[in-house]
């Protein structure tokens, strides 16, 4: 039985998003670090919004965090990118960003998620070229 295929929007990748989606392709979270006061961010820019420093590297980040907030969307838009009922969840990442995915591998009920349990990083390898982030409860 084959997966039904994806049809949800896809990233389009810029000079300054680019070594994340490479990243997302090799199961790697890449995210940016500031080379004058060290803080990390997300999303890609091509200047640190704490000290406004172009000093800017990308590192690995260890793939782990905590749920910060989530919704379940029950109604998906036309062209969704996981069948509802699915979650909509903001990550508080180990290495201090924030991050906005979906978590997967739990059932989208209240009872069963809650904030600040720990998850980790999966990818979904939605086309050759894409991957995408997801987030699931750490076993």
């Amino acid at each position: 039985m084959s997966e039904k295929p994806y049809e949800g929007p896809l990233p389009v990748a810029t000079p300054e998003t680019k070594p994340f989606w490479d990243g997302a392709r090799q199961n790697k979270l890449m995210l940016q670090r500031c080379g004058d006061c060290g803080q990390a961010f997300f999303y890609p820019r091509p200047l640190c919004p704490h000290c406004l420093s172009r000093r800017i590297e990308w590192f690995e980040a260890s793939g782990r965090g905590r749920l910060h907030t989530f919704v379940i969307n029950h109604r998906a838009p036309r062209r969704s990118p996981l069948p509802p009922p699915f979650v909509v969840a903001i990550i508080a990442l180990e290495e201090g960003p924030k991050m906005m995915s979906n978590l997967v591998g739990i059932a989208p009920d209240p009872t069963q998620i809650r904030c600040d349990m720990p998850v980790e990083v999966v990818f979904e390898h939605v086309t050759a070229e894409i991957s995408l982030p997801r987030f699931r409860p750490v076993a």
